[in-house]
């Protein structure tokens, strides 16, 4: 880890910190966690089961995984990654986070435009995956979402499953995960932290993109305090993305990344 990464890496770290802190001076410790409905629940009952998961990811043996090597094309597809980010974020925003703004933004940003940069960039190399890890996460997921489900630290219920059918409930289920866990996790994760994790190193790379992904949710549960908003994200799914992006980085698999997410958004609907 170089000057850069340690720089990204205290800069991320200051931002989560600070975070946490305006939200503790402006009494606004309880935190949206859905965008379906307004209720909240205190912002340190998401930390602990993400912290325990990045402990148990820590302690799980897992090989090193394959790197990509920080050339001139890597760190432009990562800066482009970055961008469209960061433009998916703010345009989200200034939309309103609604329908059909958040699904048209996410596609044309987070999948078109990818596609199209790997599709200019045919020498880019390809991220491997470990076939050897496959069973490796089970303790770290598995500790996640036994928190997740019980306990003080669990997600909330949600009543949306009372209102709809089951057919209406089973595609929400599956579009939600579509189009928010898989897609999500794919650029993220899979394309954007890799590169950054070439360019700056393992943690600077984690931070960053945790930060990215905190920074749309924004746009679908602030409640109109910018400030305030921010740090509610940055401390809530930015601390959340930091145990996604550990899974990703010692394991190299998306399983436990698609496993996590989707139960983030799905767990609710069905406890």
């Amino acid at each position: 880890m170089g000057g850069p990464g340690i720089g990204v890496l205290a800069a991320g770290a200051t931002i989560i910190a600070g975070s946490v802190l305006l939200l503790v001076l402006t009494g606004n410790t309880s935190v949206r966690y859905s965008a379906d409905h307004g209720d909240t629940v205190a912002v340190w009952t998401r930390w602990v089961p993400a912290l325990v998961g990045v402990l148990a990811v820590r302690l799980v043996p897992a090989r090193s995984p394959a790197t990509v090597p920080a050339t001139r094309g890597i760190r432009v597809e990562a800066g482009v990654l970055l961008v469209a980010a960061l433009v998916f974020a703010l345009t989200l925003r200034l939309a309103g986070g609604g329908e059909p703004a958040h699904v048209l933004l996410k596609a044309s940003l987070l999948l078109a435009v990818p596609l199209v940069l790997f599709r200019v960039r045919r020498g880019s190399p390809a991220i491997a995956l470990d076939g050897h890890a496959q069973l490796a996460p089970v303790v770290p997921v598995a500790a996640w979402l036994l928190l997740s489900c019980a306990g003080p630290f669990a997600l909330r219920p949600s009543d949306y499953a009372d209102t709809v059918d089951a057919a209406t409930l089973i595609a929400t289920v599956v579009v939600v995960f579509l189009v928010n866990a898989l897609l999500e996790e794919v650029f993220y994760r899979r394309w954007s932290q890799t590169r950054w994790e070439a360019v700056l190193g393992r943690w600077p790379a984690i931070v960053l993109a945790s930060l990215l992904w905190a920074a749309w949710h924004v746009a679908i549960q602030g409640v109109g305090d910018l400030p305030v908003d921010l740090a509610s994200a940055f401390a809530n799914q930015g601390v959340q993305g930091l145990f996604l992006g550990y899974l990703w980085s010692r394991y190299r698999l998306m399983w436990p990344l698609l496993v996590v997410h989707g139960a983030i958004n799905a767990l609710p609907l069905f406890l």
